[in-house]
Formats: C-alpha cells, structure tokens, sequence
C-alpha cells in the first residue's frame, strides 16, 4: 500500500491525490500536521533521500527559521527541525515500502514508479 505524507491543503498534494484517483491507486494518507512525523520515518527519508532534498527551502517554514539554523544545518538537525515544524518537509511524500520514497509531484516518475 502506497502512504501519501503531506498536508490537506496543498495544492501539489492535491495534484497528486488526483493523480492517484484516476489511476485507480489505493493509498493511505498521512496528515503530518495533525499526526506528526514519527522520528524513524523521518530519519529513513533523511538517509534514502538527503535532507537538502526533503526540506522545502522554499517555504515560509524554512524562511521563519532563524539563519543560524539555515546555516549550520545537518542531517540530525533536519531531522529535529521535521519532528518540531513538519510542515518543512517537502510534499507529498510517498512511501512504496520501507526503503523507497517519491518525493514531490511529477506525473512521468509517478507513472514508471506506481503504474
């Protein structure tokens, strides 16, 4: 079963619920803002995928946070900082299985990956 993370609202998670919808693809969805974020999950998505490419630097969670903590960040403080504030991780986040995650929204991986 696949496991969607993410929050509701988001419109690229809602691009890819649709995507999954009309592809007939079960999967559970994981509200990491009212769930939280279980540290082991978080630290398996910081080792398969690096923690430059889980955090969204792009977002207003990342641009609150106070520069020394943009500037000496590693994988353990990432890690940290997704256990406090998860909506910095980026999103969605799909979980295959234990060891294989897609991360973000992209149509053509989505269908090599699930289809």
């Amino acid at each position: 079963m696949i496991t969607i993370f993410g929050i509701k609202n988001c419109d690229t998670m809602k691009k890819a619920f649709r995507w999954l919808d009309d592809n007939n693809l079960e999967y559970h969805f994981h509200d990491y803002k009212k769930a939280g974020v279980d540290e082991t999950l978080a630290k398996a998505w910081v080792k398969a995928l690096g923690w430059e490419n889980v955090i969204n630097k792009r977002g207003t969670t990342w641009r609150k946070l106070d520069d020394e903590v943009k500037n000496t960040i590693d994988s353990e403080k990432a890690v940290n900082i997704m256990l406090a504030q998860p909506s910095i991780i980026k999103r969605p986040l799909l979980m295959l299985d234990k060891s294989e995650f897609l991360l973000g929204f992209n149509s053509e991986e989505y269908a090599e990956k699930l289809l």
